[in-house]
């Protein structure tokens, strides 16, 4: 890939993220003929995918993860594992053959004189535009007690969890009941520990993968579930429910002797991790407990809204030239998913394509003790 080197250079766009928000993200600005570059904090195109645990795979089969321009390269009815996504996210940027700088993580993006400033580290990027795709899971959120847990406890969030090898003899208690949670239970109740799933919920709503010889996904889509918008009155109503648990049977998970459902965790003190209904002591804790936004590189007054994500409409913000994408149903509920990305990018496409960016001035001056534009130069 091409290496961006000209500080000073002022590009057309910028996206922030490399995972598959910015890179449809990217096909799109290509098609525009923008001069721009993509930044990840990462080291590698899929590497977000690669930390996750090893035996993760995709609810949806193959033919409904494609990024606009290139389809995903496995048989139809195939579930792609997450060795299988990175690859395909680097095929896919190395097909296109985008600018990918890595090992940028962007720590402020301000605004002068018409111009954004990028800082990351010790390198300040310029552009007109900046599409922000980092994604919607960013700090591991753990409840507040968890400082007291003994330090003969292992305890790691799901985002660190890889397999049942990085836990020691005992018994495992997975704290959430999403996806994630029932999956990592699942995963080390076959290795015959006992588990603890700690929960708020009495009963689960669960689909399988498959029905009547059809992709759930494929259910979803003829139904029209997929394409319920963000703002309608049965769009407010699913965001704010319970999400489904799904492909994985939780009635018989549930069933196994060596798996018990506990009420939400409150505490732990007395060596014991507190439950609203019991108590039991513990070798480990999984933090399945999801993930708090940080979008505090954006130095902009009143962009985020109360959920702690920047207010937009359809990707577009209030201030001009600032874009966003891959975030929780920005459209719909696939908005930030492999297969569902390329609807908001082509929307976003066609929102630029209106705009008919004119090239600035090639270079700026900086005020290098202020980190300030001064001016626009030739």
């Amino acid at each position: 890939m091409n290496t961006y080197r000209d500080a000073n250079q002022i590009l057309d766009s910028i996206i922030i993220g490399a995972g598959q928000s910015g890179l449809a993200a990217a096909y799109y600005l290509k098609q525009l003929n923008r001069n721009f570059v993509v930044i990840d904090s990462n080291s590698e195109i899929g590497e977000s995918w690669l930390k996750r645990w090893s035996s993760l795979k995709l609810f949806t089969p193959s033919q409904y993860n494609n990024l606009p321009g290139y389809d995903f390269p496995s048989p139809k009815g195939h579930y792609p594992n997450k060795y299988e996504v990175a690859e395909y996210l680097k095929m896919y940027a190395k097909k296109f053959e985008f600018t990918v700088l890595f090992n940028r993580t962007a720590s402020a993006i301000k605004k002068e004189k018409g111009v954004f400033e990028i800082f990351c580290q010790d390198e300040i990027f310029y552009a007109q535009e900046v599409i922000v795709a980092s994604g919607p899971f960013h700090i591991p959120f753990v409840p507040g007690f968890s400082k007291n847990v003994s330090n003969d406890v292992i305890q790691i969030h799901s985002k660190q969890y890889l397999n049942p090898d990085q836990l020691k003899e005992g018994n495992v208690c997975v704290v959430g009941a999403g996806d994630s949670g029932v999956q990592i239970t699942k995963e080390i109740a076959e290795t015959n520990r006992k588990v603890y799933l700690s929960c708020a919920e009495n009963t689960f709503t669960t689909f399988p993968q498959e029905f009547l010889g059809k992709t759930l996904w494929w259910w979803l889509k003829i139904s029209g579930l997929l394409s319920i918008r963000t703002g309608s009155f049965l769009g407010k109503y699913i965001q704010n429910r319970q999400q489904p648990i799904i492909g994985t049977d939780v009635k018989a998970l549930l069933n196994k002797s060596n798996v018990f459902k506990v009420g939400l965790t409150t505490n732990y003190k007395d060596n014991k991790l507190h439950f609203q209904d019991t108590s039991t002591e513990v070798s480990n804790i999984i933090w399945a407990t999801g993930y708090k936004p940080d979008f505090g590189m954006l130095k902009f007054p009143n962009i985020l809204n109360v959920n702690g994500y920047p207010k937009n409409k359809r990707g577009v913000s209030e201030i001009y030239g600032l874009y966003f994408i891959g975030l929780p149903w920005m459209q719909t509920r696939g908005s930030a998913t492999l297969g569902g990305v390329k609807k908001d990018a082509k929307y976003l496409f066609e929102y630029l394509k209106k705009q008919n960016l004119k090239p600035m001035k090639s270079t700026v001056q900086v005020d290098k003790k202020k980190e300030e534009v001064l001016e626009v130069v030739n």
